[in-house]
């Protein structure tokens, strides 16, 4: 029962982190407000992706969590932080990947008498969006680098992904430091790249480490 539960919940992992690579790679730049209504679909799809993405991800660390599972409990701990992280990542994507197009669209045939209130919301939706992201990548931050520590402690895993999560954290530091902006496009696929190259990894270590037994 637990070798199949571990075998699903990396499956899972995999599934998500894919996933999150298609939504990325959909994901388009911004642009004006007409740019917005023009792509309206293509975005939709993209944050569409990205909300069906979270539930995968939220049941592999689960199973991921399980399987660290040490006397502190600290991998539940890491657990309670990603999931914050994953609920703030689907109010982004709902609010600027979903409800933003779904808004303007309808005013797509009256937009010049309506462009400046127009963009007074989509600005604030902007606002409302940028702490969301912070959330997300904060809470990703910590969470990876409990596991990352959990790994090297209790060595169920190979070493390097605790070392490659820690390398990615202190990337993240330094980033944030020099004043990288995480929360532009740019910044942003940066880190859901690596964070999604590290859950994929640790998904196929895990898939491989249960198969083997």
């Amino acid at each position: 029962m637990e070798k199949h539960f571990y075998k699903s919940t990396s499956v899972s992992l995999l599934t998500g982190a894919i996933l999150i690579i298609a939504t990325m790679v959909l994901h388009p730049s911004g642009g004006s407000l007409e740019f917005i209504i023009q792509i309206s679909n293509i975005i939709t799809i993209s944050h569409a992706l990205a909300i069906f993405s979270l539930p995968f991800v939220l049941f592999g660390f689960y199973g991921f969590s399980m399987f660290l599972l040490d006397k502190w409990k600290l991998s539940i701990l890491a657990f309670i932080i990603i999931s914050f992280g994953l609920f703030a990542a689907m109010f982004a994507a709902l609010f600027n990947g979903l409800t933003l197009p779904y808004f303007l669209n309808q005013y797509s045939e009256k937009l010049e008498e309506n462009l400046d209130t127009l963009k007074i919301i989509t600005h604030y939706g902007f606002a409302i969006n940028t702490p969301l992201d912070y959330i997300f990548i904060i809470a990703c931050c910590l969470a990876i680098l409990i596991y990352s520590l959990l790994i090297l402690a209790e060595s169920k895993l190979p070493k390097w992904l605790g070392y490659l999560g820690i390398l990615i954290i202190i990337l993240a530091v330094i980033g944030g430091l020099t004043g990288f902006v995480f929360t532009s496009l740019t910044g942003f696929r940066i880190f859901t790249f690596s964070l999604a190259a590290w859950i994929l990894l640790s998904g196929a270590l895990l898939f491989k480490f249960k198969h083997s037994q």
